[in-house]
């Protein structure tokens, strides 16, 4: 049979692999799969139709796995379905190999997110994340795509930053027919639902996830801000205009931190709508779909930071309770006639974190808080901290995609713009210490010893244009073989602007009166005009040590060209070269001065081959060779001198203007058996060779705060194997029972072993964020594993299915070793151990029934998630106490959903 391997091919994979049991698994009419089956049998184990058609052994190999030499996983629509994960990073944690870690951030084969590449469409997608280029997989609900690809083997066709992997997500299309669908959703968890937890009012329209303008910064503020002075008492602002800018906050709705003995549970619906119009040759479709949801999740955290391989610095225990509301809508036009397609595709996301926290512990950099060995956290521990935020992150993309073929040619035209933003207004922060003597309560004099309230506005914008031309020849020829060539340009730009202030008292420390007052009180316009608290900006603003804002952009021009095709019967190859040119440039913007600073620029260019071997030496079996080069280039946020607090991990990071491009070497060999219908064991070995990686490592900063930062180690290497089986067991020779009649057992199970070790020398060097150049083993060890590489990765699904309806229950074990998420920090030549999670083991169970109701096909779904409770764990491990940098219960979390679609 003759393939073309035009990208609009490989951007349909999902279709073509979609088995007959996962069609059945959708409400929709669809043929059974016993009668896909029959279809599929008529062919020919083997086949050579004309002079230009492949030789294929074996009925059972997929077309989709046939048409392409590459290593390539599907999640198709029905995979996802029975996962039941709400969204797509979730889903993509069950394939071969693929690890999430944070919030959303998928890891290929045990390397970092920056070597993984997510594209929508096959175009790419800007970040919404100060400390990402890549865009957080979570924040796309599962409703709104068909299928997700997965290739793990590069090809010259996509972009050279290819270090593990690229995920392609591909949104709905064109319906199969027209369909009316309502969705609805409630859920909790054990460790939130009715529990204790933490609130703040806000605005009255969070819960829709959009602030009503409480939160704006106040106009005058505003315009002394863009006026390019510090906001600090002096020539330019006097002290009324000051106590002006520090009255004109909106107080108490952000800093006043309530208990929720009784935290709702979460709730979500969604819609969606396809029609489908046949006019003439033409067919025409529209796809819209809009989804809400609003979610809780409270963890109460014990966090301590070291400051000696053996000693604690700090120690406290953290209750934070997160509100999440995320809203999204997608619409899609499609149009199909003859060989052609063209379809526009807009989505829109917007992801709300409202966060509330309460610390309560122990601090050498307080005077008499010293940590203990009982602590007592219930008592009256010395130090007392609250912090409030609202985490804006919003997604809007529009593509426009064509696919064109006229007769031996194919013609693919693809152009996307898309902006990303993330909005963090009123970042507030108060510490409080226990006055044992005279007050005999928590007091904050806003002046010392751990006495402090802080606000922080940061706004970040992105911007990504981009657009891309492929063209595919199938060649005339005794041989299949087809040419293909292509152009890409993307250009992305961002700006980020932090601006940090501190509530102080120039007169000195306030009196104990006031300074035991709740935070509203203590910054309320009485005293601030009565004991002059003034605003007082400390946003650093040094080229070299830090700035408050940052431009940053990456240009890349890209061509290739690729030849593949049948060598000799049974034999097919690939080999492909890609050549790309980029100029990727962060510049630290001067916000007080007229002079601007010099920020760091790369600009780049490299020749990456690819070639793949393809080998169908038996029936249904398949063995696959391949070897590339790629590039992982630094993120903006890792280049970028400013400090920056995420929310997940609650911690600081700090970027490095002087990281370099990592350059690797890639080699793998897969074995491919598919012995059955819809059914496979894959067996792969692979290699990696990274120049240059780029690693986080941690340092103590002033106050003893834990912060992270990046530096290239010298290189790296990564090693491993893979296993996957898909599996089915009918059910109908157990019993004559009607039950069993239609059902089959169904296995899937895939193990990923991965070895990575940094390679460190004795005159290796590396350079710090501020320009030092010291010598690599001062922050790497050799033999170090790469930061966010398990050793072991297990995925295993058992689970009963109908054949004929939908109805579905299914076990999902996950299980994925101890990962080092940081360098440990460094104080002096001592280097502290590293910082690790250990993610364990989790079981969940996803049921999911479908029913005729009201004229339509409803689905009934129920969940059960982390059914073992496992905790989440991240801590140093030294030679006689074990340091927790992150240690809560997850719980376990009950939902149910139902939805009807007509």
């Amino acid at each position: 049979m003759t393939h073309s391997l035009t990208l609009g091919g490989v951007l349909l994979i999902s279709t073509a692999l979609v088995s007959p049991a996962a069609l059945a698994q959708t409400a929709a009419p669809v043929l059974t799969a016993a009668a896909a089956t029959a279809d599929a049998a008529d062919a020919a184990d083997a086949a050579v139709d004309d002079a230009a058609d492949i030789v294929v052994i074996g009925k059972n190999i997929p077309d989709a796995i046939r048409a392409t030499p590459e290593v390539v996983s599907v999640l198709s629509a029905g995979e996802i379905a029975r996962t039941g994960e709400g969204d797509i990073a979730g889903a993509l944690g069950r394939v071969t190999g693929l690890s999430v870690v944070g919030s959303g951030y998928v890891y290929v084969r045990g390397l970092g997110d920056r070597y993984s590449l997510a594209l929508l469409n096959g175009s790419p997608l800007p970040s919404p994340e100060p400390l990402k280029r890549v865009v957080p997989l979570d924040i796309f609900p599962t409703s709104i795509l068909e299928s997700a690809v997965v290739q793990k083997s590069y090809s010259a066709r996509y972009p050279g930053e290819f270090g593990g992997g690229v995920i392609d997500l591909i949104t709905k299309a064109i319906p199969d027919q027209s369909f009316v669908s309502v969705g609805i959703g409630a859920s909790g968890d054990s460790e939130t639902t009715g529990k204790l937890g933490y609130t703040y009012f806000g605005s009255r329209t969070d819960w829709t996830g959009f602030d009503n303008g409480t939160r704006d910064v106040p106009s005058a503020l505003r315009a002394a801000m863009a006026g390019g002075n510090r906001i600090v008492e002096g020539e330019t602002f006097d002290t009324r205009t000051i106590q002006g800018f520090t009255a004109s906050l909106v107080n108490a709705p952000t800093s006043l931190l309530q208990r929720n003995g009784d935290i709702p549970a979460n709730a979500s619906g969604d819609f969606s709508i396809g029609k489908v119009i046949d006019a003439g040759d033409m067919r025409l479709g529209l796809i819209a779909a809009a989804g809400y949801s609003n979610s809780w999740r409270t963890k109460d955290a014990r966090q301590q930071v070291s400051n000696g391989a053996d000693s604690i610095g700090q120690d406290f225990r953290t209750v934070s309770t997160d509100n999440r509301i995320v809203v999204n809508g997608l619409l899609g036009l499609g149009a199909e006639f003859g060989d052609h397609k063209i379809r526009w595709t807009n989505l829109y996301i917007r992801d709300t974190l409202k966060q509330a926290q309460l610390s309560a512990g122990y601090d050498t950099n307080v005077p008499g808080a010293d940590p203990v060995d009982s602590p007592d956290f219930l008592g009256t521990p010395p130090v007392l901290k609250q912090k409030t935020y609202w985490f804006e992150r919003q997604l809007i993309d529009t593509q426009l995609v064509g696919e064109f073929k006229f007769g031996d040619v194919g013609v693919n035209l693809r152009g996307t713009y898309a902006n990303s933003q993330r909005e963090s207004p009123y970042e507030r922060s108060f510490s409080y210490v226990y006055d044992a003597g005279t007050a005999q309560d928590y007091v904050n004099n806003l002046s010392a010893g751990g006495q402090s309230a802080d606000i922080a506005f940061s706004d970040l914008n992105e911007n990504v244009y981009a657009g891309a031309i492929d063209l595919a020849w199938n060649v005339p020829a005794d041989r299949e073989i087809v040419v293909s060539a292509g152009y890409s340009y993307g250009d992305t730009r961002r700006t980020s602007v932090r601006r940090d202030f501190q509530f102080f008292r120039p007169d000195g420390a306030l009196n104990l009166a006031v300074a035991q007052e709740r935070p509203d009180y203590l910054l309320s316009d009485y005293n601030i005009y009565t004991y002059n608290i003034q605003l007082r900006e400390v946003t650093p603003n040094d080229a070299t040590n830090g700035a408050g804002a940052y431009k940053a952009g990456l240009r890349v021009h890209g061509g290739y060209a690729q030849v593949e095709g049948e060598i000799v019967p049974l034999l097919r190859g690939s080999v492909g070269v890609r050549y790309e040119d980029a100029s990727q440039s962060v510049t630290p913007v001067n916000l007080f001065g007229d002079t601007p600073f010099t920020g760091r620029s790369l600009a780049n260019d490299y020749w990456l081959p690819a070639a793949t071997l393809t080998w169908n030496f038996a029936e249904d079996m398949q063995l696959r060779l391949h070897a590339s080069k790629t590039i992982a280039r630094p993120q903006f946020r890792e280049m970028a001198l400013q400090l920056y607090q995420d929310y997940e991990s609650d911690r600081q990071f700090f970027g490095n203007p002087n990281l370099n491009d990592s350059e690797l070497f890639n080699a793998e060999a897969r074995y491919e058996y598919y012995f059955d219908r819809g059914q496979r064991l894959s067996v792969a070995g692979f290699y990696k060779k990274i120049d240059n990686p780029i690693e986080a490592f941690g340092f103590l900063a002033g106050g003893g705060q834990l912060q992270t930062s990046f530096a290239n180690a010298p290189s790296a290497r990564l090693y491993g194997g893979e296993v996957e089986l898909l599996k089915y067991f009918p059910l109908g020779n157990v019993s004559d029972a009607a039950f069993f009649t239609t059902r089959r057992l169904v296995l899937v199970a895939n193990y990923t072993y991965s070895k990575s070790e940094l390679k460190v020398g004795a005159g290796d060097t590396v350079v710090d964020p501020f320009g030092a150049t010291l010598a690599a083993s001062s922050l790497f060890n050799n033999g170090d594993p790469l930061t966010g590489q398990s050793d072991h990765i297990a995925n295993v699904q058992i689970g009963l299915e109908d054949e004929d309806r939908l109805s579905q229950q299914t076990f999902m074990l996950t299980y994925a070793s101890k990962r080092v998420t940081s360098r440990g920090p460094r104080q002096g030549d001592v280097q502290q151990p590293d910082i690790v999670e250990d993610p364990g083991l989790r079981l969940d169970f996803v049921a999911r029934e479908g029913v005729s109701l009201f004229g339509g096909e409803a689905e009934i779904k129920f969940e059960v998630r982390n059914i073992t409770g496992r905790g989440y764990r991240e801590f140093q491990q030294g030679a006689n106490r074990r340091i927790h940098t992150n240690l809560y219960n997850v719980g376990t979390s009950f939902s149910l959903g139902a939805s009807i679609k007509f």
